[in-house]
């Protein structure tokens, strides 16, 4: 059964403690990366076996095999991944950012180029459950960017193919290869490049532990979104939220995983205990009934504090990766919260809608990390460089500046490669 913490009461250091994952992956991973690093498609082959139990015949998805997953989809589920990817592209083409030059002073020019990354290269989980909208969140911003190439690696089933769902999403998205491979050796062959799968300049993706640890290892040599941790919900509410809602809405992310994180902060302690009652009264009727009732018991909690003021602050101090204001006028809280990865306004706005439908990315960070990162975006499949032009009058005016200051630092090698272009 849920924890209802009355705040105030009890330590700061229990109200705010998170479920942290514990297992130790770091040696397996580093061992499956040297690997995958030394032989290439041979030990992802040995991998897939062993983890995956699949012997696919290519480990690149052929045209055939597309072709067959787009006929073996439901058309109602071909149009709702166009509607929800048209929603997609119209919120992440707005963060498009522009290059810009400036040359405002005679003889200068300086301006910043913003340039996708070549590769990308794309996780998508597979395991407990089969997740396209992930093939849609993660895709399509980066086809937005402008990356050239695509790279969507997912693990098969034990048939040797990928969900027929993932495929036809991708397909939507614009991945232009899809490899079968799961797990840290998908991030090894990303991160070092094999003979059937190319190296990325950047991954993405969500993962479990040993997809993590893996990224971790990798950055360096190639670029990474972030380290995704257990999912996450907090749902902020006052007394006049309807205890139901808030249930399943406590439950949507309970269900991800044994160690997703479920919290609901209000200034009603009535409510948090109409909505621990109807915990008790929805698990039993989720699918995935015994993977939230773990959660719930070990990781969700209620916290009760005296006004909604207090309410956001509790929030804030959390970062959650999903925020929910169930309040009537959630745009006058909005301006109060700083830490969260996509905040949900209102009664009538799901967590899942995010998930799925509305348009904003559900990559987010989690663990707190919504204090200081941000969504996958745009942003991530772009880099920006820079450059500046003078001519010989414009070094001219500002050599002796340089080199004055160059000359502060001790490196009179710097001062002495701007004045030498301005003797006669």
């Amino acid at each position: 059964m849920i924890r209802i913490m009355k705040y105030g009461e009890l330590p700061n250091e229990e109200i705010f403690a998170r479920s942290m994952p514990t297992m130790n992956v770091a040696d397996k991973v580093a061992e499956i990366l040297k690997n995958v690093r030394e032989r290439g498609d041979a030990a992802l082959r040995e991998y897939t076996e062993r983890y995956d139990h699949a012997t696919p015949e290519n480990l690149i998805v052929t045209k055939e095999e597309m072709e067959e997953a787009i006929e073996a989809t439901e058309p109602s589920f071909l149009a709702m991944l166009e509607k929800a990817a048209a929603n997609i592209r119209k919120f992440h083409s707005r963060q498009v950012r522009n290059s810009f030059i400036i040359n405002d002073e005679p003889g200068i020019v300086m301006g910043q180029k913003v340039i996708p990354v070549d590769r990308a290269g794309l996780y998508v989980p597979g395991g407990t459950a089969t997740y396209p909208s992930t093939v849609l969140m993660d895709v399509i911003p980066a086809k937005i960017a402008g990356v050239k190439e695509v790279i969507l690696t997912t693990p098969p089933g034990r048939d040797g193919k990928i969900n027929p769902t993932i495929l036809a999403a991708a397909n939507v998205a614009g991945a232009d290869r899809i490899v079968k491979i799961g797990g840290a050796q998908a991030i090894a062959a990303l991160a070092f490049g094999t003979e059937s799968v190319p190296r990325v300049d950047k991954i993405v993706g969500p993962g479990n532990a040993y997809v993590a640890e893996a990224k971790r290892q990798v950055y360096g040599m190639v670029s990474i979104d972030m380290i995704a941790g257990p999912s996450e919900i907090l749902v902020a509410a006052d007394g006049k939220s309807n205890p139901a809602w808030l249930a399943a809405d406590l439950l949507s992310q309970a269900e991800h995983d044994k160690v997703a994180s479920a919290v609901l902060v209000t200034d009603s302690m009535e409510l948090a205990e109409k909505v621990r009652d109807e915990l008790e009264r929805q698990i039993p009727q989720l699918e995935r009934s015994e993977i939230a009732r773990e959660s719930i018991d070990r990781n969700g909690k209620i916290i009760v504090a005296e006004d909604l003021r207090t309410v956001i602050e509790i929030a804030n101090e959390i970062a959650p990766e999903h925020l929910e204001l169930c309040v009537d006028n959630p745009f006058d809280l909005l301006d109060s919260v700083r830490h969260a990865g996509s905040i949900f306004l209102g009664r009538n706005c799901p967590e899942a809608l995010g998930d799925y439908l509305a348009g904003p990315n559900h990559t987010l960070p989690t663990q707190g990390t919504a204090r200081f990162s941000s969504p996958l975006s745009v942003d991530d499949f772009v880099k920006k460089t820079q450059y500046t032009y003078y001519t010989k009058e414009a070094l001219t005016r500002v050599a002796e500046d340089v080199a004055a200051f160059a000359r502060k630092e001790g490196l009179t090698g710097h001062a002495r490669s701007a004045t030498i272009r301005t003797e006669e």
